[in-house]
């Protein structure tokens, strides 16, 4: 079996052990309004997800870095390429990004936060073994 790589399973919201099953529940474009929805344990491996109750409240300094480069680059856009436009363009337009990429941002920013301080190490034989039952 090839090694998965991990770029790929975090772009993919795999699990961080066998990279092979979801992190979450329902595929973003499919149910937009259920983009929070997560598995408590990997429907593939079955690694438990969240390590202890209100793990993933970590997960809102990754958010937060993420929200901080969307809103400086779209500053940074508007400035360089729109020739510095009136305040309430800004006031208006970059809270307008964030909230637009606020689901993208959600869910990035546990599957990094999942990957960087979850503990759980990729096992190349997880990702062969037979799909856990997740009832």
């Amino acid at each position: 079996m090839q090694k998965k790589s991990v770029g790929s399973a975090i772009l993919n919201h795999k699990c961080p052990r066998c990279r092979t099953g979801d992190i979450f529940q329902y595929p973003f474009l499919q149910k937009p309004t259920k983009f929070t929805a997560t598995y408590k344990s990997c429907p593939h491996c079955g690694v438990q997800y969240e390590q202890e109750p209100g793990f993933f409240v970590g997960a809102m300094y990754v958010s937060y870095a993420f929200t901080m480069a969307i809103l400086l680059g779209t500053a940074f856009i508007l400035y360089n390429f729109f020739g510095d436009p009136d305040l309430i363009v800004y006031i208006t337009t970059v809270p307008a990004v964030v909230l637009l990429l606020l689901p993208i941002v959600f869910r990035y920013s546990r599957t990094v936060f999942l990957y960087g301080f979850g503990g759980i190490s990729y096992n190349p034989e997880a990702a062969s073994k037979a799909p856990a039952d997740n009832s």
